[in-house]
This record gives C-alpha cells, structure tokens and sequence, in this order.
C-alpha cells in the first residue's frame, strides 16, 4: 500500500512539472473587466473583447511572465453610445492610444507586481493573483488558469473627464476596479 500512495505521489509531482512552459491566451475562455462606480450609487461594468498574450509557468506551476495587450477600439459596456464616449478624446483617445498593455514583474506570495500602460503612461500596479491550476483539457492540450484584480485610480493615467453632481459627488468614480480572468494553451515547440 505505501509503495502505490508513494508512486501516486511521485505521478501526481511529475504531472505538475508537465505543464510549465508559455501559454497563449485563450480570447475564448478569458475575460478582461473593470467597473466603475456611477453617479456614486451604482456599478457599470464593461470589458475589453479583443486581446492577445502570453504568459509563462515554471516547472513549478509559478507564474514567471505574462504580457497582455488590450485594444481599446474593442471596449464593450453594452451602451453605445456609452463606448464611443469612452473610445473619444475625452477618455481613452482610441484613435491616439489604441492600445492598453500589462507586463508582470513578479509575483510574490498572493499578489502579482507589474506594469500598466494606458494613454502611453506606464504606472506600476499591485494586483491581487489566484492561480486556478492546470488540466488537460478532452483534446489533448495543456491548459491552465489564472486570475487577476486590483483597483487604479484613472487619473494617474490621464483619464480625468467627469462632470459634478447637483447633488454632491462625481458622475464617474475615480477608481476603476479590474477583474482578468485569464486561461490559456500550452504552447507546443513549433509556435515559438
């Protein structure tokens, strides 16, 4: 009986060193959100749906590199007329900076440490990190998932349009909250 518990031990060790390696991110399986606070009582959530990245596990199953890169003429609140305000000048100037990226730093312990870019102004960011784990998936591929969430302040990226309320307070809060539910494929040798 030891002898089995110790070669599903051993199995259980050598399948977690399987899957490190670089992953594609898998736009079909992944969501990049944020919401704001409007008009101080309510939430609006929205999400970027065109992206691309990679990132990378150890042999260990620790996440050593991720590199993301969001397209802000694909911002999606389900308004309209909501997402071209937000794609003008007066927020993320689209035409101008059509692109937001993140590159991680580090991870350490539960948070992940990395580097925010919007509007061509690149801030440092601590965001909360939950690794989901990895599987095979019914066909064959590697897979594994992860999540990201923390808070920025806009305006350290140039993002301050807002309008007073009568009432006191702001139409839109200054802190946006980001929540990235990533799961990506192994890459085989031939993509690299």
């Amino acid at each position: 009986m030891k002898k089995l518990q110790l070669l599903i031990v051993l199995l259980l060790l050598g399948v977690s060193t399987l899957f490190g390696g670089v992953y594609s991110i898998d736009a079909s399986h992944t969501n990049v959100g944020f919401s704001v606070k409007h008009m101080m009582i309510s939430t609006v959530n929205g999400e970027f749906q065109k992206f691309d990245g990679n990132f990378e596990l150890d042999e260990k199953n620790n996440l050593v590199a991720l590199k993301g890169e969001m397209d802000v003429n694909s911002i999606n609140t389900n308004i309209a007329k909501r997402d071209a305000h937000l794609k003008s000048a007066e927020i993320f100037n689209a035409e101008q900076f059509p692109k937001v990226t993140f590159i991680l730093d580090k991870v350490k312990g539960d948070k992940a440490y990395g580097k925010l870019t919007i509007k061509n102004t690149t801030k440092d960011v601590v965001l909360d990190y939950d690794f989901g784990g990895t599987i095979t998936d019914p066909w064959g591929k590697q897979r594994a998932g992860l999540s990201l969430s923390g808070e920025i302040d806009r305006r350290d990226y140039d993002i301050t349009w807002n309008q007073a309320l009568e009432a006191g307070g702001v139409v839109v809060s200054e802190i946006v909250k980001l929540n990235v539910e990533i799961q990506g494929i192994l890459k085989s040798e031939d993509e690299f």
